[in-house]
């Protein structure tokens, strides 16, 4: 997922001389985007244009109505499927593909270009790379970065987004990589899973039958089972949001009353909790919803709260 520029950047690029630097700039990545259909200066093409892409509002636009752009960017990524499958993808393979996604990330990120990029069914090119299991920094680096582009879509809380990917295979991917991958894929993986339980359709479709909620609520048991031994901050907000939502499904009440783990009912989380208000809200929820009592340390801080109302 993309991350904000740092004040001080913001700093530099606001100190900066505008028309003329500007022009040149503009014309510059116009320029990559040409290059990108040929095969010759692709590669550069692909590496400026994602160290460019959270500098230039247009580019998604510009990339999605240009010829050949999406055409271009997609050749890159069937391109490596042979190297996959088996697995003998190296560090500049990776890298080259993951320049491609980040491009792929920022057209779905943009509100105009979003709606084509669903309707041309385009995530389904990345379901390959989410497959793949070998844990080398290569495979890693082209997975997380594939979730960083249905990240991207699924952060806009749209429900055609929620609907399309309700229509693949997105969640058995989630899942596999939310027991299997490092913490930050987990951690993207599993905000993807939150996302779609945000909306009612995805809460539903996931709660409609047994065999789709048991797989969902045996995975974050293992994931809470393993941050009592290794603690996540950031994985573990993500976990209690999850649990927090399908709470919310009278089907799914009775189930999660009987297999919520221990840890999340006694003081095994407390030092985070006491750090994070919000996630600790979220627990008071999901313990409401199931009718559990709340952990002791819990009870102690509603009270001393109470006292200073």
């Amino acid at each position: 997922m993309d991350a904000r520029a740092s004040p001080a950047t913001q700093a530099q690029q606001a100190a900066q001389p505008s028309s003329a630097n500007q022009e040149v700039n503009r014309d510059e990545i116009v320029q990559w985007i040409v290059d990108l259909r040929d095969p010759v200066k692709r590669e550069q093409a692909l590496l400026e244009l994602s160290k460019k892409r959270d500098s230039v509002p247009e580019l998604p636009v510009w990339l999605w109505h240009s010829f050949g752009t999406m055409a271009a960017l997609l050749q890159e990524i069937i391109a490596i499927y042979p190297s996959i499958m088996p697995a003998n993808l190296t560090a500049a393979q990776s890298n080259r593909v993951c320049n491609a996604l980040a491009l792929m990330q920022c057209v779905a990120s943009h509100k105009e270009t979003r709606g084509p990029f669903l309707k041309a069914h385009i995530p389904l090119y990345l379901y390959p790379f989410l497959h793949t299991t070998k844990t080398s920094r290569s495979f890693e680096y082209l997975r997380l970065t594939s979730l960083g582009v249905i990240g991207a879509l699924v952060k806009t809380d749209e429900k055609e987004v929620i609907t399309f990917l309700l229509s693949t295979e997105i969640i058995p991917l989630c899942l596999r990589i939310m027991e299997q991958g490092t913490e930050l894929s987990k951690t993207v993986a599993t905000f993807i899973l939150q996302k779609i339980l945000l909306d009612d359709t995805g809460l539903n479709y996931i709660c409609q039958t047994y065999e789709r909620f048991s797989h969902v609520a045996m995975i974050l048991g293992k994931m809470v089972l393993k941050l009592a031994r290794e603690p996540s901050i950031r994985l573990l907000k993500h976990v209690i949001r999850c649990y927090s939502r399908m709470s919310d499904n009278p089907r799914a009440q009775q189930a999660l009353r009987q297999c919520l783990p221990d840890q999340l009912k006694d003081g095994t989380f407390k030092e985070f909790f006491d750090q994070d208000k919000s996630t600790a809200n979220w627990l008071r929820i999901l313990m409401e919803n199931l009718g559990i009592e709340l952990p002791a340390h819990m009870v102690q801080a509603e009270a001393a709260l109470s006292v200073c109302r």
